[in-house]
């Protein structure tokens, strides 16, 4: 699955580069629009993401793309790899700006772990 964003000024911190936790909050968004998709009617929270490093400043005006795929499907979790491209402004640095692995857990109506009913 692949979704843009793009980096408005609003998103910057005061070096003029996109805050990290600005690009966390998205990464979590879109991976957890496709764990709800992949497995509809359950519920799912975030657990986890890997070793977080930024390692390529994105400026205002980038427009981003996220690609999103399922890694692993446990018993009651699942995780996605998340890499972040950029879709607009291309150079000559690395292709990928950010790449990271997100966990979430199935959850019930009472917030307790719950196996994971189907795998799409």
């Amino acid at each position: 699955m692949q979704h843009y964003k793009i980096v408005l000024p609003g998103d910057l911190n005061d070096y003029g580069s996109l805050f990290g936790g600005t690009l966390l909050k998205w990464v979590d968004e879109i991976a957890y629009i496709r764990v709800s998709l992949d497995f509809p009617g359950q519920h799912f929270v975030t657990i986890g993401l890997d070793n977080v490093e930024f390692r390529h400043p994105i400026r205002e005006g980038q427009i981003l793309c996220f690609e999103c795929q399922k890694a692993r499907v446990g018993n009651t979790s699942v995780s996605y790899n998340v890499k972040v491209y950029r879709a607009r402004y291309e150079t000559d640095t690395a292709d990928t700006l950010f790449e990271n692995n997100i966990t979430f857990v199935c959850v019930d109506e009472n917030g307790n772990k719950s196996i994971i009913l189907n795998d799409a």
